[in-house]
């Protein structure tokens, strides 16, 4: 670790706890080394469709969901559990009592410099509100497109070259191609307008993000598939966008 993890907040999105590829070691290991007062899960955590279709539930995966229980049960720490699409038919899938976690729809973080509208994301991308069967389409095809990754980065390395995501380069440009039409990042500059906040904190589209659009504060947290980024408050309230490989 390059530095002491000391936060006011901690912020993280699309674990997909319950997925082949999803770093659950990497997220327990920044979940028990940080040191935070409150921790803000931004949906999907726990990835129920990827369960629903026989999904792999990892040792590592259980780990981390004991380490939420644990963090849920213990009074010094804030735990908000914000819903996500892929955070569905948990009580089918998994054997667990989903009502400890406290799931949420939606949530307002106040901040020294003002409040932040947080969401998932997904209520505001008509994909995934209006056409779920493409978007449960879109989700095999990733998953599909990271069996192809895993195999094509072990060819680059066996010729010295660096890791090249094109499961996260063709996500991204399908989802900026559906944002750009759908105007993803101005429905939730909008939202956050409309609940008098400063900023506005989502995931949902795996792309991390920290900028300003029309004075609001835009923050999107990533995931924990190939970004491993979240958002961090310090001490002083200011929010800012940080990478697991800055820090170990």
């Amino acid at each position: 670790m390059k530095q002491a993890l000391h936060f006011k907040t901690v912020i993280l999105s699309d674990i997909h706890l319950g997925t082949e590829f999803c770093k659950a070691a990497e997220v327990l290991n920044f979940l028990e080394v940080a040191h935070y007062e409150k921790l803000i899960l931004n949906g999907d955590i726990i990835d129920g469709w990827s369960l629903q279709r026989k999904g792999g539930w990892s040792e590592a995966d259980s780990k981390v969901l004991n380490k939420i229980v644990a963090l849920i049960d213990n009074p010094s720490v804030e735990v908000v559990f914000i819903k996500g699409n892929h955070d569905e038919m948990l009580e089918a899938v998994l054997n667990f009592p989903i009502s400890k976690l406290n799931i949420i729809d939606e949530h307002i973080h106040k901040t020294p410099k003002g409040s932040y509208f947080v969401t998932h994301g997904d209520r505001f991308d008509s994909v995934s509100q209006n056409h779920k069967w493409l978007a449960v389409l879109g989700d095999i095809a990733y998953h599909f497109m990271m069996g192809i990754n895993k195999v094509y980065n072990r060819y680059r390395s066996w010729r010295g070259q660096k890791y090249y995501s094109i499961s996260k380069a063709a996500k991204a440009l399908v989802k900026s191609i559906v944002s750009s039409a759908d105007q993803f990042e101005a429905k939730l500059i909008a939202a956050a307008k409309e609940a008098n906040c400063v900023g506005i904190i989502c995931g949902h589209i795996h792309t991390e993000k920290d900028t300003y659009l029309e004075d609001i504060h835009y923050l999107n947290s990533g995931d924990w598939v190939e970004s491993l980024t979240a958002i961090v408050e310090n001490p002083e309230g200011a929010l800012k966008l940080l990478h697991y490989s800055d820090l170990f």
